[in-house]
């Protein structure tokens, strides 16, 4: 087992092409971190970097007490997971599982028992003599897991391995890894673009943008306390409303000093629609533009009279018919400020 460091770890490709800007980041011994963000935002090549796939151009990377910079793959004690499963066609599961170790000229008795360990957590023992090309795409991608675990290593490292999954096996695959990472308790990090992916397994999540950290935390935390605009609309779904102070919007004195230009968000589920002569700490006055009914409760789309567009949610089957003018209201609470200048949280 063993923490991992990063050190203000940059990536410079050719002469000015800056993928990984400054990264620094402490990954206790046990942890899962989640690395979550658009498409180019840095994520794989910092994960890349930390497998040794990738060279690091400035900083520092240590796995456990060790400088691994200039170590190659094997040498770094990890095991990676990757979205392709990368198995031996032309093997058995029981061979691809084997096939590590074996290299490692590890004797024949502790490979079978790490296969057997490894199949019985997985539930793959009865497949353990079919070829790869014989497996449904949820069985493979536990196939590679097993390879990664076999392999005890001191830190497992996940690269959108669920990707090519359908829905229905991604939230499966979820617990299942959720559920093996606490039971090895080895430490993780793990790599996707989905948000539900990133909130459902992190023990802490690394949101990044442009090849630099936006904020760390738990999930809970990012969701409820986004330190920025970006963090605010890249966690949670729908996104949050993010809404220019304006004079179409009412804010009750409760909410404190905001500027012109301010942004205020909030979260659709935040937002209800009013009551008659009840009081709010925001309401607005919007025209439905289209109810997308999701099972037991529809989001609604709308705009305000000076353009700018709000989701809300409303429970069960909506009966609210488009081009409708409705005014939604949220309480205190439910407002987020950030500044007009940086797009950063205003302290509430």
């Amino acid at each position: 087992m063993a923490g991992i460091i990063l050190k203000d770890v940059g990536k410079i490709y050719g002469r000015s092409i800056v993928a990984i800007k400054g990264v620094s980041l402490e990954i206790d011994d046990g942890e899962l971190v989640v690395l979550v963000g658009p498409s180019g935002c840095g994520k794989s090549t910092l994960l890349r970097m930390i497998a040794g796939l990738e060279s690091v151009t400035s900083g520092e990377i240590v796995i456990g007490n060790r400088k691994v910079n200039d170590l190659e793959p094997s040498e770094r004690d990890i095991a990676m997971v990757f979205q392709n499963y990368a198995l031996y066609p032309h093997m058995t599961v029981r061979q691809n599982l084997a096939y590590g170790l074996k290299n490692r000229n590890m004797p024949k008795a502790e490979i079978e028992g790490r296969i057997h360990k490894a199949a019985k957590a997985l539930e793959i023992e009865t497949f353990l003599e079919r070829k790869p090309r014989q497996l449904s795409g949820g069985q493979r991608q536990r196939v590679a897991m097993g390879r990664a675990i076999v392999r005890e290593p001191a830190a497992f490292l996940f690269d959108e391995p669920l990707s090519n999954l359908d829905a229905k096996l991604r939230v499966q695959m979820r617990v299942e890894i959720k559920r093996l990472q606490r039971s090895l308790a080895t430490t993780s990090v793990y790599v996707t673009h989905d948000q539900m992916e990133a909130m459902t397994l992190a023990d802490r999540l690394v949101v990044l943008n442009a090849g630099r950290i936006e904020q760390v935390g738990t999930p809970i935390e990012l969701y409820e306390r986004p330190a920025t605009t970006f963090v605010a609309t890249f966690i949670g779904s729908p996104s949050m409303n993010l809404l220019k102070v304006t004079d179409g919007l009412v804010l009750s004195n409760g909410l404190g000093s905001v500027d012109d230009g301010a942004t205020i968000g909030i979260r659709p589920e935040d937002l209800h629609l009013a009551k008659e002569g009840g009081a709010a700490a925001f309401s607005a006055k919007v025209r439905v533009q289209a109810v997308e009914l999701v099972g037991a409760e529809s989001y609604v789309y709308s705009a305000l009279p000076d353009g700018q567009t709000v989701v809300f949610r409303v429970s069960g089957r909506s009966q609210i018919a488009i081009d409708s003018e409705l005014v939604i209201a949220a309480s205190t609470e439910a407002l987020h400020v950030f500044d007009a200048d940086g797009n950063r949280r205003q302290l509430r």
